[in-house]
């Protein structure tokens, strides 16, 4: 399964309004460039023609493949999406979870073919954009070009986690905090959410082993800091994504807090 036309989407309640001709669904990565910006109805209606509706793909199913044409990016309408390749010996290595708003495929620019797998984590609906005719648009439309290199920028900044020689408890605590900033920014709860990913995919991503994940969300929980059940997650240290915590607060939230600050 690729993305590509052809999947068009049902009806699925769950997922966000899409309003008109002329309006987004409220948690697109791109409404903000367009429709704040002031641009004129027929600009936004030659934007919105490019959207086509992909879906639904069920836990498990690929929206694209490693070294697949690259023909299209996609934006998360409902659903989570996991990102990741398989490195020389074979085992799967986590780039990234991308939740509703949030953009797939952008890595697939530069090659012409996407670098990585995308998998649905639960099931997923996706507006799905051509990049060639977006690219040609974003020339008179500077806010969209400019939301696109913030995009690009974004996920550039996300690899510092891994990257840096942070601990444990700070790469949770990071992990936590980036998910809390993402959905608030969409609307959605900054101290309670579900997590769509398992937490083996978890100790994938971070780099580190599962029954550390585990040992360390107990750590935190026992701690006052984070109330988990399953995949449900409580954030009780924090107010918002975007206020400053409450104290008191370990020392290695601190820096936890300065890896996930925007650009």
């Amino acid at each position: 399964m690729s993305l590509r036309p052809g999947k068009r989407a049902a009806v699925n309640p769950a997922a966000a309004d899409d309003g008109d001709e002329l309006r987004f669904c409220s948690t697109c990565a791109f409404s903000d460039a367009c429709l704040s910006q002031g641009y004129a109805k027929t600009d936004l209606a030659d934007l919105h023609v490019l959207v086509e509706h992909v879906g639904p793909f069920h836990t498990g199913d690929h929206i694209f493949r490693e070294g697949d044409n690259f023909n299209a990016i996609a934006a998360v309408r409902a659903g989570a999406v996991k990102t990741s390749i398989l490195d020389a010996s074979g085992c799967e290595q986590v780039l990234g979870f991308h939740l509703p708003g949030e953009v797939i495929g952008l890595n697939a620019i530069h090659a012409s073919r996407y670098p990585c797998d995308a998998v649905a984590l639960d099931t997923t609906m996706l507006c799905r954009f051509s990049f060639p005719k977006m690219a040609l648009l974003a020339t008179r439309m500077p806010g969209l070009q400019q939301q696109l290199f913030r995009l690009l920028s974004q996920d550039i900044g996300k690899a510092s986690l891994l990257a840096a020689h942070f601990s444990a408890d700070e790469r949770m605590a990071a992990f936590l905090v980036s998910l809390s900033r993402r959905y608030a920014s969409r609307g959605f709860s900054a101290t309670r959410f579900q997590l769509a990913m398992t937490r083996t995919d978890i100790a994938n991503y971070l780099r580190l082993a599962p029954e550390t994940v585990s040992r360390v969300l107990k750590r935190l929980n026992r701690d006052g800091l984070v109330e988990a059940k399953q995949r449900e997650i409580c954030l009780l240290w924090c107010r918002s994504a975007c206020s400053p915590w409450l104290w008191p607060i370990p020392r290695w939230a601190t820096r936890a807090q300065a890896v996930t600050s925007p650009c």
